[in-house]
């Protein structure tokens, strides 16, 4: 699929859209790909429809926001969100953007990873982070993990003790794992109400999906 037809799923900015498509994800990652981006806009209008922000500068952090690709088993995770606002920053800067609006752009890229650790200080980073992170749980949410399992050769899950009763929490070694270390807890940090309450239905599901699983073994 061309670039160009990619960037009509970013309307009304899809010119925007068209010229950041290109540098904004990499090609072997079905995580982190075009499919992702499009949802996290979906969802970055939506909580906009109730919480307002700037369009633009939301529309180029979504796109650039996964911009430099760190795997999830890289010692360079935790450094993942402020490369892609350097880049971000640079092809921004590149295409005139100003000073401020390149700033607010790589601040919002900066603070929207969970790995990063860092408060969001914008509107329009407060969506971000909201929209990024609503793309982790759900039945979306519930595919990823276990698509990211089989990249990173985890298990699915512990044939003996899948809850981890008798054991610790290992999500690096068993993909159901992660739902505990961390899905289920993200709907707790959410930003915007409208995030937070679109938030707490995903992880119904997410609930919903992990025990439908437990059903199955």
């Amino acid at each position: 699929m061309s670039f160009t037809c990619l960037a009509a799923a970013f309307s009304p900015l899809g010119d925007l859209a068209g010229r950041l498509l290109p540098q904004a994800f990499a090609a072997d990652d079905g995580s982190h790909d075009a499919a992702h981006l499009i949802r996290v806009w979906k969802s970055a209008r939506r909580i906009r429809a109730e919480e307002g922000g700037d369009l633009r500068l939301l529309a180029a952090a979504v796109l650039l926001h996964d911009c430099v690709a760190v795997e999830k088993n890289s010692p360079l995770r935790k450094e993942a969100s402020r490369l892609a606002a350097e880049k971000a920053a640079s092809l921004l800067s590149a295409q005139g953007w100003s000073k401020a609006d390149v700033a607010a752009v790589a601040d919002a890229i900066l603070t929207h990873s969970f790995s990063a650790n860092l408060p969001p200080q914008t509107l329009e980073a407060r969506i971000l982070q909201d929209a990024d992170r609503l793309d982790a749980i759900g039945m979306v949410g519930a595919a990823r993990c276990f698509y990211i399992a089989g990249r990173m050769g985890s298990g699915l899950y512990d044939p003996l003790d899948p809850l981890a009763e008798r054991r610790p929490l290992d999500d690096k070694a068993f993909a159901i794992d992660h739902f505990e270390v961390k899905l289920f807890r993200l709907a707790d940090g959410f930003q915007t109400a409208a995030g937070a309450r679109m938030a707490k239905e995903r992880t119904e599901r997410l609930r919903a999906i992990r025990d439908m699983l437990l059903d199955e073994i």
